[in-house]
């Protein structure tokens, strides 16, 4: 098989090109970073703590009243997605509880809440959108708290 150098030229340059389109789609993509409960590097722990509590006064004041009512109690992991100014990207729910009612106010509260305080300097030179994912419970005592 004979491929002439005009046309083997030509198939380089577009290959070439391709791969720089495709690294520059990929330098431009959203950093990610995505934590847990247990994570133990400080700059994340504190801004994870200050982001617990302030869910856990919004869902005091916002507790769903129908789970009140019927007395559901329940726990779900849900994960977080927090862009660097602080707003939210998405909450979505990894493990239901099994309760739509639950669920739904789990997002509820987690959407009340925000927009969260901005990443600091420390997390957004590295990170664009900080993913937390949390087991969240509705207690027999009317809370709503995270583990």
């Amino acid at each position: 098989l004979q491929i002439s150098q005009p046309t083997l030229s030509k198939s380089i340059a577009r290959l070439e090109a391709q791969i720089s389109k495709d690294w520059n789609a990929y330098q431009e993509r959203p950093r990610r970073k995505f934590v847990g409960a247990r994570t133990q590097e400080f700059r994340y722990a504190r801004y994870i703590e200050d982001w617990r509590q302030k869910i856990e006064r919004v869902g005091e004041v916002n507790y769903p009243q129908a789970a009140r009512d019927q007395r559901i109690y329940g726990s779900l992991i849900a994960t977080v997605s927090i862009r660097t100014d602080g707003t939210l990207e998405k909450v979505q729910i990894d493990r239901s509880s099994g309760n739509k009612v639950l669920d739904e106010a789990t997002v509820r509260i987690v959407t009340l809440a925000a927009p969260y305080a901005a990443l600091p300097p420390d997390i957004s030179r590295e990170v664009d959108i900080l993913h937390i994912t949390r087991t969240w419970t509705f207690t027999r005592s009317d809370q709503f708290v995270s583990q």
